[in-house]
């Protein structure tokens, strides 16, 4: 039972409501257990006692020492009085009755043995009291029985004390019958404990149990796992409480659903004509008539950049509306990772240059073979380096450097990019990949970005890291793994070819430990 009992409470987590109802309630309970023990034990001894007690008081009554007195005025001698006192006490089967003089010394013994220099405190005590009585519970001699012993002092008419009468009895076998019935009081009240305690496992398991999984459930649907739902045990508050939060999730999920299928009908439906007023403003632009007219020109250059600028936020929400249904998938195929980075770099140079940024990359001119979906990584570096521009101010830099690492082990690549930028603040830190957060709202941006982009890499079974400081800049890390890592000797030869960025350059020049290590 006790080792059900250990495992049961190893189960149990003593902290919250838990630890508070233990503390409140048990803890009284104990308390009141031992308090009812304690006065349980001392009942059983001075029951006990008591009988013992009243046994003594009647052999040493206050009619014994009316008997000697009475045999003394008639001339009887106090050797002779015992005698005949003796001879006519009742209970020599369960007491020893002694008749002591003033002397101390045993003159009559109702079992026949006289004890010489015997310890009789309760004799001497007795003398010496106003109410002539006194108690001994101790032993005879120090290797002898326990005993208690009564006595009574005996006085002859004129009041004057002539000796004692000791009545004694051994109390051993008492003793150990209080031992016993402590000891069965001791498992009784353990016995009582144990119920209580299991009664209150029940009820810790039904309350505090069932809570614990209602917390872990709501963290899970607040986290955006609307389908997480709680078991529901108990048709009691706790049960109402299941379905309530149950029903909540389920209104939840279905108005998400309708935010999704809004949002993506909504980014297909603005799609179709963007691309046509796009084409058309190029179409436009590019004819002779229109290049002759300067702000002809002009409008058509705004429309046809903002027309770009809405398809990519349209293209982020479409892809945001695939995250959310969980319908982004990738499309694999055998891809050099560092000929689609040094792609999309190039493509970025350039408008990096018109606003006054300077971008810096090292990329091995070497093959870094995945099975990837080129056109996703692609995007993954664009929105990267997007963010970089868009929170640099000119004159900066942009250092995008590349190469080979591991993962979990595994082959991998390592892509560095850091920019000189306002950076992010702690506070904004964790929340960079949380979907329409965004830190800086004073830049464009639908805050989606890097959800989707995290996303993108989790596909791939990569990892991407961010770590910034504000005022500094920021640096993002993105890991991803490779079929193999090419020889120490071809890294050699590709890395005497490739530009070279310091690692002070890629941790923005002093950052934190953790930016260099990353």
């Amino acid at each position: 039972m006790m080792k059900k009992l250990a495992l049961k409470l190893h189960n149990i987590k003593v902290d919250g409501l838990t630890k508070r109802y233990i503390r409140n309630i048990l803890l009284v309970v104990v308390v009141l257990l031992v308090a009812a023990f304690v006065a349980a034990s001392v009942f059983i001894k001075s029951y006990y006692y008591d009988s013992v007690r009243n046994i003594l008081e009647s052999g040493a009554s206050a009619n014994s020492a009316e008997y000697f007195s009475a045999n003394l005025d008639s001339g009887t001698s106090l050797e002779a009085s015992a005698a005949g006192f003796i001879d006519s006490y009742p209970n020599k089967q369960k007491t020893t009755v002694w008749v002591i003089d003033n002397n101390l010394r045993v003159i009559a013994s109702s079992n026949g043995f006289i004890m010489e220099n015997c310890n009789m405190p309760d004799v001497t005590e007795a003398m010496q009291g106003s109410d002539g009585t006194a108690e001994y519970i101790g032993r005879i001699t120090d290797s002898g029985d326990k005993i208690m012993a009564l006595s009574r002092v005996i006085k002859n008419s004129s009041g004057a004390n002539v000796g004692a009468v000791r009545v004694m009895t051994a109390i051993g076998d008492v003793d150990s019958q209080i031992g016993s019935l402590i000891v069965l009081a001791f498992f009784v009240a353990l016995f009582i404990f144990a119920i209580i305690l299991f009664s209150n496992l029940y009820f810790i398991r039904s309350i505090v149990i069932p809570i614990r999984d209602i917390t872990e459930t709501t963290k899970k649907i607040a986290g955006g796992n609307l389908d997480s739902r709680i078991e529901k045990k108990y048709d009691d508050e706790i049960g109402n409480l299941c379905d309530s939060i149950n029903s909540m999730a389920s209104e939840i999920a279905t108005a998400d659903k309708m935010k999704n299928d809004f949002i993506s009908t909504i980014s297909h439906e603005l799609r179709t004509p963007l691309t046509s007023i796009k084409g058309w403003a190029e179409t436009l632009f590019y004819t002779m008539e229109v290049q002759q007219d300067e702000l002809s020109s002009k409008g058509l250059q705004v429309i046809i950049n903002e027309s770009g600028r809405l398809e990519g936020f349209v293209e982020e929400l479409l892809d945001f509306s695939r995250l959310q249904s969980g319908r982004m998938t990738l499309r694999l195929v055998k891809t050099d990772i560092f000929a689609e980075l040094g792609e999309t770099v190039f493509t970025f140079c350039e408008r990096a240059m018109r606003e006054g940024i300077e971008v810096r990359y090292s990329i091995p001119e070497i093959a870094a073979p995945a099975e990837a979906d080129p056109n996703r990584l692609k995007q993954v570096f664009m929105n990267i380096l997007d963010n970089a521009l868009k929170y640099s101010r000119a004159p900066a830099k942009i250092f995008v450097k590349a190469e080979f690492s591991q993962l979990n082990g595994a082959p991998a690549v390592k892509i560095s990019i850091a920019d000189q930028g306002c950076g992010i603040s702690k506070e904004d830190l964790p929340h960079v990949f949380d979907k329409f957060y965004k830190a800086n709202v004073s830049v464009r941006g639908s805050g989606i970005g890097l959800a989707v982009t995290n996303e993108i890499v989790a596909l791939h079974k990569g990892v991407l890291k961010i770590d910034s400081e504000e005022g500094r800049g920021t640096l993002v890390s993105i890991y991803l793994p490779v079929e193999s890592l090419p020889s120490k000797q071809e890294i050699d030869m590709a890395s005497a070819n490739q530009q070279q960025i310091a690692d002070e350059e890629i941790s923005l020049k002093g950052g934190s430990n953790e930016q260099k290590n990353s």
